[in-house]
């Protein structure tokens, strides 16, 4: 059993530092083309599908467990797994709001079609976080075999193509120069945070559900906009090629 688990231990800290790599490099792909690139598309399809075949169903599993708790802030919420993905959504639509509002004014002003200082730290450190709990959750899940553990750093690191394009487009130069570093530092701490410690599986629920929130809005908010000409038939095979690998793998 302790083999197992420094096994898994190890693979998932290979993974994060993939993950890490992944924010790291993934500007030298110049995927940003107008119309988007079907790389893009196909990534944010692979996003989705992991969100509405695997993540949510194991949210609603949990529901059997959460049921139980009685007391505290945390059991409503974990008696409300959705309302948490519900805010994750809501929290990663009004940083972007903020972002489109801060470049709208610095364009107005002639600086250029780039957030503000302080926008862009709001932006930075919000996206620590939310890579910190990717980090995080790649030692505690509810699934613990190699095989999934794989498949969720895989869907991750194809979302992460996703945020990358969408905050470089935001800030330009200072993502490229300061904030994928940052970034990737958050998967590593959030790695390392997870492997210390031990949390109840009733919080990782509500670590999920914001995650599964998290991921849809950042990946409809660049898929919608009419003015991204966005590649369906490569969203489209990104949902069935990864819908069929997660089912088969269930």
């Amino acid at each position: 059993m302790s083999i197992a688990l420094n096994s898994n231990l190890l693979i998932s800290g290979l993974l994060g530092i993939c993950l890490g790599i992944t924010h790291l490099f993934c500007g030298k792909l110049k995927l940003a083309n107008i119309p988007r690139s079907s790389g893009l598309s196909f990534a944010s399809g692979v996003s989705v599908a992991y969100v509405f075949v695997h993540i949510l169903p194991e949210l609603n599993e949990h529901q059997a467990v959460l049921e139980q708790q009685q007391q505290g802030i945390f059991s409503y919420l974990e008696h409300h797994v959705y309302v948490v993905a519900l805010i994750g959504i809501s929290v990663f639509y009004g940083l972007e709001r903020i972002a489109k509002l801060s470049r709208d004014f610095q364009t107005k002003q002639g600086i250029g079609d780039i957030t503000t200082i302080n926008v862009f730290w709001l932006h930075i450190f919000s996206f620590t976080i939310y890579n910190a709990l990717i980090g995080y959750l790649l030692v505690h899940r509810e699934e613990t075999d190699i095989a999934n553990l794989v498949f969720f750093a895989l869907a991750m690191a194809l979302h992460f193509l996703v945020n990358d394009y969408g905050l470089r487009e935001n800030h330009k130069h200072l993502y490229d120069r300061v904030g994928r570093w940052i970034l990737t530092a958050g998967i590593i701490l959030g790695w390392v945070v997870g492997s210390g410690t031990n949390i109840k599986e009733t919080f990782i629920a509500v670590l999920f559900a914001f995650l599964a929130g998290g991921i849809i809005l950042n990946v409809l908010k660049e898929e919608l906009p009419e003015e991204r000409e966005s590649q369906f038939w490569a969203f489209i095979l990104g949902v069935a090629i990864y819908s069929t690998l997660l089912l088969f793998l269930s």
